[in-house]
């Protein structure tokens, strides 16, 4: 992949205009304009030499009109310059930069959505008044891009990012490749992916593993691209799968060049491209595809196998599965990780199935059908042995197997799920169990039988237990939730001495 390049973590930005690669004609015509001034020759005087009408010179000063390279050249005679002075990016001087930063603000769409009038920028203007007109444009921006990091825009930043992985297959070549070319780069040939080959990953990169008790609360990890270290928590790392997973993770976006996310989505996007990379360092994509073809060749499919062939979690397992059912094996599929509430966490699909969703188009956070695999899964007594269940859906009859795994915040069912012409591919097709599912409508599940509603209704006052999300704002910030005063204190504690 590309690799990007942004300002290192921690840098403030600088107070005048950052430096641009090239002019653009706000800059050219201020450029312009201070070496007219600076040789006391008026715009009727440059226009004569020029031979264009000093309201033609205006328009090029203001940055209206973009110039010819012949008029740049006759105007770098007249003013007895060379054309680097005229073309250099950065403005003249201070109150240039400010002119140059509240020209192309009033240009923008903000003030106008504002409806607030341009202000003209002249000699008349004040510096100081410049100054403070230019602060307050800042201040408009940063608040109106914390305004935006809403639950709203949150959930309209993964619905855009879901159609995106929905309109690929759930399948990225360049992740992918990135994954083939570390393992190729540490000898892996296939087969699990040791924790001591996550370890020499990590050193054929160049950093050292430090298992630390004191991480951050708000973090998972931390990159100290400084010394080259990476910080994982020592009292959770529970299991060689979670520990290798969790340092894969942490690597990712350093192997991806990821730049600081600039909005929510980027944010969600990196997030989901660190997973992806993790999941293909533990499951190759050659390997992995050799062991699902076999599968699908024996009609015998399943997660669980393809966990146990690589030694992971059934989640990871699941998830990968999506990577490369239809890319490579020509099978649409949906996944679904459910909260024993029936709250949907996390989803994917791609065979048409219909999840709820809200008027923005996000899934999580929606309540999924009673009748659905991922919810009926919690009422069976055997939850060591898989558990697969028809569907009968308004969008058709969906097969799905479903496991029972812990979490933080309790169990969560974890689903994979194909349209039933798929399901002759797969282990536990012979299931028994069916059920019916007529959601969205809200006789489904949602709405309490008549007999129960004429009984209760207006009887029952419940006491709510919210989750206190519910009423917070987004997280705001280059990472969201993360404490970034914590983690750089964290760093200088643990940083070694020189």
């Amino acid at each position: 992949m590309a690799i990007p390049t942004s300002r290192p973590p921690g840098t403030v930005e600088h107070a005048q205009l950052p430096l641009e690669s090239e002019p653009d004609a706000l800059t050219i015509g201020r450029r312009i304009r201070h070496l007219r001034t600076a040789k006391h020759m008026t715009l009727g005087d440059l226009g004569a030499a020029i031979g264009r009408a000093p309201s033609q010179v205006s328009l090029l000063e203001n940055g209206r009109r973009e110039p010819r390279f012949s008029q740049l050249q006759a105007i770098a005679r007249a003013l007895d310059a060379d054309l680097d002075d005229l073309l250099a990016a950065e403005p003249p001087s201070r109150r240039d930069a400010l002119e140059i930063e509240l020209e192309r603000a009033q240009r923008g769409p903000l003030l106008d959505a504002l409806g607030l009038r341009p202000v003209r920028v002249g000699k008349s203007l004040p510096t100081d008044a410049l100054e403070t007109i230019v602060a307050l444009r800042r201040e408009l921006e940063r608040l109106h891009a914390q305004r935006a990091a809403t639950p709203e825009e949150a959930r309209r930043a993964n619905a855009e990012l879901r159609a995106t992985m929905r309109a690929q297959d759930n399948h990225f070549p360049e992740l992918e490749d990135a994954a083939a070319e570390l393992l190729s780069g540490v000898g892996h040939t296939g087969g699990p992916l040791p924790q001591r080959v996550a370890t020499e990953i990590a050193a054929h990169l160049g950093f050292t593993l430090h298992y630390v008790p004191d991480l951050p609360h708000s973090t998972r990890s931390v990159l100290d691209l400084h010394h080259r270290r990476v910080y994982l928590p020592s009292d959770r790392m529970r299991g060689r799968s979670n520990a290798t997973s969790a340092l894969l993770q942490a690597l990712a976006p350093h192997v991806l060049g990821h730049a600081e996310p600039t909005d929510y989505g980027e944010f969600l996007r990196q997030r989901v491209e660190a997973n992806y990379l993790a999941a293909a360092l533990l499951l190759p994509e050659r390997h992995t595809v050799k062991v699902l073809r076999a599968a699908k060749e024996a009609r015998a499919i399943s997660i669980e196998d393809l966990r146990d062939a690589f030694a992971v979690s059934y989640e990871t397992a699941a998830h990968r599965f999506t990577n490369l059912a239809t890319k490579h094996l020509g099978i649409p599929v949906h996944f679904m990780k459910v909260h024993e509430s029936g709250v949907i966490h996390k989803a994917y699909e791609n065979d048409g199935v219909r999840f709820p969703a809200d008027p923005l188009g996000a899934v999580e956070g929606q309540y999924v059908c009673r009748s659905w695999t991922a919810r009926t899964i919690f009422g069976m007594e055997d939850r060591l042995s898989p558990f697969s269940q028809y569907t009968d859906t308004p969008s058709g009859t969906y097969w799905c197997t479903s496991r029972v795994q812990d979490g933080a915040d309790g169990p969560f069912s974890v689903s994979v799920g194909v349209p039933f012409a798929h399901v002759r591919w797969f282990l536990g097709r012979d299931t028994t169990s069916r059920l019916a599912s007529r959601c969205p409508d809200e006789a489904c599940c949602r709405r309490p039988p008549d007999a129960l509603a004429d009984r209760w209704a207006g009887h029952a006052w419940p006491s709510a237990r919210p989750h206190a999300s519910m009423l917070a704002a987004m997280p705001v910030g280059a990472f969201p939730g993360v404490d970034q005063t914590e983690v750089y204190a964290f760093l200088e504690a643990r940083a070694p001495s020189s």
